[in-house]
This record gives C-alpha cells, sequence and structure tokens, in this order.
C-alpha cells in the first residue's frame, strides 16, 4: 500500500518558456511526474500491525490508527484532528483518481493545442512550398544543413530569428546557413524570406543558395558574404575592433543598397517591400559590396498598388517610419523603405547609432536634430576626425540625402530612384530638407561634448 497524498507535474510555461516547439517534444519524449507524501516503508509497519495510515488535516502529516482505536505517530507527528484509516482510503482514492485524471485530461489537451498549432503551421508552410513549386533554389534535408555546417561547428552570429553557421556546399562553395527558431509569426518570417529572395536577382540583394523545412525545423542558405555585416564596421570603437571604413568606401556602399532597394521597389516583377533596412540586415562581401538580406518582414505588393493594407508595425525600433505605428501620418509604401534607408544613412555619417537605451547623460537630443544641427553649422559630422575636403564633401552629401529620407511626412521622402540621383548629381544641386520633426517613437542620443 501506498499512502501518497499529492502530484505534482511540472509547469510547461515555466519550465519551457513559450516556444511551442520545445514544448511539443518534451511531450513528444515524455517527462517525470512526481508524487510528494509518506512512502510505503512508513504505513508498512502500521498495516502489518492490524492499523490503517491515517492522516492528520491541520498538521498534514501521516499516522497510524490501531484496531483499539489509539493514535501512533509516525515519524513522531501526533495527530490532533484524526480520520479513521477506511475513511482516508475512500477519500484517499478518491482524490487520486480525480487527480490522476485531471493531470492526464491537462496534459492531453495541452499536446494537442500544442500539437495542433505546430502541424498547422507546418501545414500551412508545405502548402506555400507546394503552391510555389517550382524553386529556383534546392530543397535540403536537415542532415544535409548539420553536414555542411559541420554539426553548426562555426557560429558566424546570433539574432532574433535564430543564429548563422559556416558552411560549405559540395562543391566547396561556402555558405552561411541561417537556422530560423521558432516565433510568433507562425513560419511568415520564412515564407516571406523564401517567396521574397527566390523572385530577386541583382548584385545589392544577397542570393538565397538554398533552403530546409522538416517538421519544425528551418533553415536559409545563403552566399557566405566575408566582410559581415555593415554594423559591425560602422559602429566599432576602441582598440582591436575592424579599421573604419574610408569615406570613399562609406559612399560606394550607400549607393548599392540604394541601387538594391530601387531594385526591389521597381526592378522585380513584384514589389518588394523590405520593412526592415538597417546596417545589421546589410552584409558586405569580399569588395565590401552590399547586399540587402533578411526578407523575413517583408510584403510582396502588385506593382499597381503603391499603398499597401498592414496590421501592425513591423521594423527595428530606430529606422520605424512613423506611419508604420501611427496611420494619422500617412499610408504605408515604399516610402517607409526609403524612411529606413535615410536613418541608416544618418548613421553611417555619424559613425553610431541613433538610438541608444541605455543612454545614461542628462543632456540628450533626438539624433537627427544633432546632425542636422551640424550640417547647418558647417561642422564635421564625426567630431574629433579631421578629414579632406572631398571627404567633407561626401559626408555632407550623404547627410543631406538622408535628412530628406526621414521627412515625417512619406510624400516628402524621395524615391530610391530619386536618392539615387542625389547621391550622384553635383553638391551645389542639393536642396537642404527642413529640419527633422520629432515624430517617431523616442529615440535617446548622448549629445557630442564637441558639439
Amino acid at each position: 500500500m501506498k499512502c501518497k497524498n499529492s502530484i505534482t507535474v511540472p509547469s510547461l510555461k515555466n519550465s519551457f518558456t513559450n516556444d511551442s516547439d520545445i514544448v511539443v517534444d518534451v511531450l513528444d519524449e515524455g517527462f517525470e511526474v512526481g508524487w510528494s507524501g509518506v512512502g510505503e516503508d512508513e504505513c508498512d509497519g502500521c498495516i502489518k500491525s492490524g492499523g490503517r495510515c491515517g492522516y492528520n488535516t491541520s498538521e498534514n502529516a501521516i499516522f497510524c490508527l490501531s484496531p483499539e482505536k489509539s493514535v501512533a505517530p509516525i515519524d513522531g507527528v501526533t495527530p490532533s484532528t484524526a480520520i479513521a484509516g477506511k475513511q482516508l482510503s475512500r477519500q484517499g482514492k478518491i482524490k487520486i483518481i480525480i487527480g490522476a485524471v485531471f493531470v492526464a485530461l491537462s496534459v492531453c489537451i495541452t499536446i494537442f493545442c500544442f500539437k495542433y498549432k505546430s502541424t498547422k503551421n507546418n501545414q500551412d508552410i508545405e502548402k506555400f512550398l507546394k503552391t510555389h513549386e517550382p524553386f529556383p533554389v534546392r530543397r535540403y534535408k536537415f542532415s544535409h544543413i548539420k553536414k555542411m555546417t559541420n554539426n553548426f561547428k562555426v557560429e558566424l552570429g546570433q539574432g532574433g530569428y535564430g543564429a548563422v553557421y559556416k558552411g560549405k556546399l559540395l562543391d566547396d562553395r561556402p555558405v552561411a546557413v541561417k537556422i530560423l527558431k521558432s516565433s510568433k509569426r507562425n513560419g511568415e518570417d520564412f515564407m516571406n524570406e523564401v517567396s521574397s529572395i527566390t523572385k530577386t536577382s541583382h548584385v545589392n540583394v544577397v542570393t538565397l543558395l538554398g533552403f530546409c523545412f522538416e517538421g519544425r525545423k528551418k533553415a536559409l542558405i545563403y552566399e557566405l558574404m566575408s566582410n559581415g555585416s555593415l554594423d559591425k564596421l560602422i559602429y566599432n570603437k576602441g582598440p582591436g575592433t575592424v579599421p573604419s571604413l574610408s569615406w570613399e568606401i562609406l559612399y560606394q556602399i550607400s549607393k548599392g543598397i540604394a541601387r538594391g532597394l530601387e531594385y526591389l521597389h521597381r526592378g522585380c516583377s513584384t514589389q518588394i517591400l523590405h520593412f526592415d533596412i538597417k546596417p545589421h540586415n546589410i552584409l558586405l562581401d569580399e569588395n565590401f559590396c552590399p547586399k540587402i538580406s533578411d526578407f523575413g518582414m517583408a510584403r510582396l505588393c502588385p506593382k499597381k498598388e503603391s499603398i499597401i493594407s498592414m496590421s501592425g508595425a513591423r521594423g527595428t525600433m530606430g529606422y520605424v517610419a512613423p506611419e508604420l505605428w501611427n496611420r494619422n501620418f500617412g499610408r504605408v509604401s515604399h516610402k517607409s523603405d526609403v524612411y529606413s534607408y535615410g536613418m541608416m544613412l544618418l548613421e553611417m555619417v555619424g559613425g553610431r547609432k541613433n538610438l541608444h537605451a541605455d543612454a545614461s547623460h542628462t543632456s540628450e537630443i533626438y539624433f537627427p536634430y544633432w546632425v542636422y544641427s551640424r550640417l547647418d553649422l558647417g561642422g564635421y559630422l564625426r567630431p574629433g576626425e579631421v578629414i579632406a575636403s572631398e571627404e567633407d564633401e561626401i559626408a555632407k552629401r550623404m547627410t543631406v540625402v538622408g535628412l530628406w529620407c526621414i521627412q515625417t511626412f512619406p510624400n516628402d521622402r524621395p524615391t530610391m530612384s530619386r536618392v539615387i540621383e542625389m547621391l550622384e548629381c553635383n553638391m551645389n544641386s542639393l536642396e537642404i530638407p527642413p529640419k527633422p520633426v520629432l515624430s517617431s517613437p523616442t529615440r535617446s542620443v548622448p549629445k557630442s561634448p564637441a558639439s
């Protein structure tokens, strides 16, 4: 006889976070159910003497009730309130049966809900892949992914989407393999990436070489960009970091990104709106040729429809156009990408992020204000750095274009075609844009001591 009085089931939410894939894996493999209470050996002596195990309701303790009605404590606990062993047996069995049924139902419902959601998402993705076949890229098994990355030996980076590993194809071509982790978007990011990039072919857009979709495992295989992402080269400070890029290289990078965006907006059979343009998503090859990457938030839009409807904001704080978080500023369109590009351009010029969440300075200003004031006063945009006149002209040209791109209202921003013209025209023909208006979500940037 086992006199056990409670059951403990691990909390799925707390133990395994909100990652449905992990929960489903745990449920598939099984988990331990622990009982807390008195052991069989503790009741054994009582039963052999002809007694029954009793329960002290006030002290939550088990005791031995002898045939003569005398009470014998177990483990030194003398009960103040007793329930006969026969009575406890019925109640205990009922409690255990109800508890077991409740636990079984809870686990079954949890398994059903998570498996149904996971299966439904997988079915939607599989249906999408079949609808869009044949793809111009190869579909790999996950075993192939493990082999090409040497079991994920070299990690290139981490992000909100998952991790990127260095790999090699059978023809020895180096590749970057992005392993997508589960997201609340039900595989939409994976479908966006595949459907968007497979429709592109441009020197300034990253090339997708293959993908993997196998149950809950999703991976994307890209050409490897040896110089990594742009953010690592424009924000680095201190000893041991990568040398800063020259102004000429920054200028060429800015034009390359602009051409890539113009292609996405006008050159594809279907217009592609990226919605997450930022230095982290710009990759550089061995010649510092920029390539736009990460299309997880992208939207396909027929060319005839310049305005699209969206249920919520997309993008990264600090680069999100005002109309994406407040429709009173205008309609969402390709001009939203223009805003993100402009903010990135100003970061390239200033050599720092426009968003500092951990800024502790009491004197702080909106980053574009700081850039505009430096331009207006004719000062250098990187205090403490002396540059030649030709480089200063490049910096000012990029600044003017960037300020035009971040105008509050979409209609006041140029198209990417016009941006390319502005970057390549004579500086004297560029009109200084209106002073930026603080219209986007709060950005906090330390004011430079030299300003």
